[in-house]
């Protein structure tokens, strides 16, 4: 069941960007001629648990990875960092204290979130922690040296495309659940591209020369919520406490 539907959303994105250009008269568009994104929006797939391939394990939902290619360019210490990541998950992932998720991370988490778009700006809003991003639009990044969880998002057309361009993390965030990290350095680059009026292909460019070899890149289709009077709503998070990382309660998931 899993492998069906997995195929089916990588077919809607497949097709979808093979007709990219003959849909460009369709997408829906704002006063200034752009690819309207506004909306409410949600991915679909465990990422937020593994971004690779994954079998299923204890309260982990197999899955197929959103990363192109599967695999990890991590650096040899790096790759040993992961693995201890992954043993001691229960403690060192962020999520667990109801931190900031980061960039991009925060896509693929399982809550919707919705897009604002001005042409000065697009607001995304997360209904996870009731974060926010300002992306400014063709504004350059503020001076290094400040850091924060959710990064510094300067945006930009690329055609229909919006090109958001996202530096200044700290180092205390995850990709997902199972370890994938991330340092200092790290250098995202998220394109958004509205493939109809209820899909985006969303692809996310990664860039960490203290933890990876190479740049790489995730990729998944973004769907359009469109449930009758579809709106964000509270979630309050909870800690995890040792109740629950000992397997006694059933957690938040």
């Amino acid at each position: 069941m899993t492998r069906v539907f997995a195929m089916s959303v990588l077919a809607v994105a497949t097709v979808g960007l093979a007709s990219l250009s003959a849909q460009t008269q369709t997408i829906p568009r704002t006063a200034d001629g752009k690819p309207n994104l506004s909306g409410i929006w949600q991915a679909v797939n465990s990422a937020v648990w593994d971004i690779q391939d994954h079998s299923a394990a204890n309260s982990v939902p197999a899955g197929q990875g959103v990363v192109e290619g599967n695999e990890l360019p991590y650096l040899p210490a790096a790759m040993a960092k992961r693995k201890e990541n992954l043993q001691n998950r229960l403690t060192r992932d962020t999520e667990r204290d109801c931190l900031l998720p980061g960039v991009p991370r925060i896509t693929y988490m399982p809550f919707p979130f919705q897009i604002v778009q001005t042409p000065k700006e697009v607001a995304l809003l997360y209904e996870y922690a009731h974060a926010a991003r300002h992306v400014y639009m063709d504004t350059p990044h503020l001076a290094d040296g400040i850091t924060w969880w959710m990064g510094d998002s300067r945006g930009r057309w690329e055609g229909d495309t919006l090109v958001v361009d996202v530096n200044n993390f700290n180092d205390k965030t995850w990709f997902d659940r199972s370890g994938n990290f991330h340092s200092d350095a790290l250098h995202v680059i998220e394109r958004y591209t509205l493939i109809d009026k209820d899909h985006i292909y969303y692809e996310a460019t990664i860039e960490d020369p203290k933890v990876f070899s190479r740049p790489w890149k995730m990729s998944m289709p973004l769907y359009r919520r469109i449930d009758k009077g579809m709106q964000l709503l509270d979630y309050e998070c909870y800690a995890f406490d040792d109740y629950v990382d000992h397997g006694n309660g059933p957690g938040r998931n």
